[in-house]
């Protein structure tokens, strides 16, 4: 199966050195030798800093992406990534990097996704005016490992310096913002070239990805065989009723479209009754 990407390019489409943790673990698993386009910006597609919005959503853009860079290097398989950051879905109070990873195979009329949620983040942003404050927000996420952002205000999208990684930048910019602005903004700069925790982050959506790729579907032997959905109705070990616990995974072919349902994932065929809304309302 995975003999249908030995040999072949695949291009990776980034301006953000994504390519230093995406391109060993394609080349290893998938036996391509992966590229990097020149001059390509991502930019144009959004920004985290608001000059340019993103139009369309995160897969949608992630798509835009990785087509336009297969176009502009002549490749018919690529990658592409688009990461979000804001609260988590479920967690509401907790921030997260919510990393999405697309992978498409023109010659094979592939399309696989991955994603990976994760609360291992630093995205932060705060309004100071005093020194004392930008020293306190440094040491909280990690700079100068961790890159950060200086402007004049989350609003505004004009005087934003970027990608300051050592302390003299830090505060000669914050010195000399603050002599123009009551109040400066200071945030985390969330390029992943600036940013090693969410790199990790992207390395496990790109080991999920690969997971997807190399397993086939049993109908017609194509990769990307995976979960689309989950069915709960776990049945509750005291009283049998159906818990909100999974009770089945349900695998789609990106190929050919063929399902099927896999029940007790998690080797388990009752559900502790702790976690039944009868016994346990």
């Amino acid at each position: 199966m995975l003999s249908m990407f030995s040999g072949r390019k695949l291009v990776i489409a980034t301006m953000h050195g994504k390519e230093k943790v995406i391109a060993p673990l394609l080349e290893q698993a998938l036996g391509v030798t992966c590229i990097v386009p020149e001059s390509f910006n991502t930019d144009l597609l959004g920004t985290f800093t608001g000059e340019k919005e993103r139009e369309e959503d995160p897969l949608a853009t992630a798509r835009k992406k990785c087509l336009l860079a297969m176009e502009a290097t002549g490749c018919d398989m690529g990658i592409a990534n688009e990461g979000s950051f804001g609260p988590h879905p479920s967690l509401y109070f907790i921030g997260a990097d919510d990393e999405l990873v697309i992978f498409i195979d023109q010659k094979n009329n592939l399309e696989i996704i991955a994603r990976e949620i994760s609360t291992e983040t630093n995205f932060s942003y705060k309004e100071i005016a005093q020194e004392k404050e930008l020293m306190e927000f440094a040491g909280q996420v990690m700079f100068p490992s961790h890159g950060l952002i200086l402007r004049k205000s989350r609003q505004e999208q004009t005087d934003i310096v970027k990608g300051i990684t050592d302390m003299p930048t830090l505060l000669d910019t914050y010195q000399t913002m603050a002599a123009k602005y009551p109040m400066v903004g200071v945030e985390t700069d969330m390029r992943a070239m600036y940013n090693p925790t969410r790199m990790k982050v992207i390395e496990i959506a790109t080991k999920k990805l690969i997971e997807k790729i190399q397993t086939a579907c049993p109908a017609c032997q194509m990769p990307g065989f995976s979960i689309t959905d989950a069915k709960t109705g776990l049945p509750c070990d005291l009283c049998g009723s159906p818990t909100r616990s999974v009770l089945a995974y349900i695998y789609q072919c990106t190929h050919c479209g063929f399902s099927e349902e896999k029940h007790y994932p998690h080797n388990k065929q009752t559900e502790d009754p702790m976690y039944c809304d009868h016994c346990n309302p």
